[in-house]
């Protein structure tokens, strides 16, 4: 099944550019939580198709959706240091929740944890075990924990 399809599937949204758009939410506050070097190293992993679809907002690799379609973003999250520590911008799991949610615009009844879990496993299926621990070890408590069950 191809990536999107299992985050739309496993996450209970009903519409593929949803899962498309919160997925590309999702890994940039990943990102944002790690050095540039450690984004890259998943990045690489990264360069499969995310769907098989006639669409062409669609044919696109996973790693396109890791690095950002948004040039500014994505060149913001290369030159800032990881939101970790203390202060306004520590990422903690209710703000990284918060994040993905809110800026991915998850459909109201779309259950966010659920979701989350998807994006997740369906990540978990395009790396190595080593690129696994990596982002593990990046995420907070309670991410980290959905990390590892997904």
């Amino acid at each position: 099944m191809p990536f999107l399809e299992k985050v739309m599937v496993k996450g209970g949204l009903a519409d593929i550019f949803d899962a498309r758009d919160i997925t590309e939410v999702a890994f940039r506050v990943m990102r944002d939580l790690m050095t540039t070097e450690a984004a890259d190293r998943v990045e690489a992993e990264l360069h499969k198709p995310a769907e098989k679809s006639d669409d062409k907002s669609l044919q696109i690799e996973i790693a396109d959706l890791w690095h950002d379609t948004n040039p500014i973003v994505g060149f913001l999250s290369r030159v800032r240091p990881p939101w970790q520590g203390p202060g306004i911008f520590k990422i903690d799991s209710d703000r990284f929740l918060f994040r993905v949610a809110n800026e991915g615009g998850m459909p109201p009844n779309a259950d966010r944890e659920k979701v989350v879990m998807a994006i997740f496993s369906a990540t978990k299926d395009e790396l190595s075990q080593e690129r696994i621990q990596e982002i593990a070890s990046w995420l907070p408590d309670v991410v980290r924990k959905m990390w590892e069950e997904a």
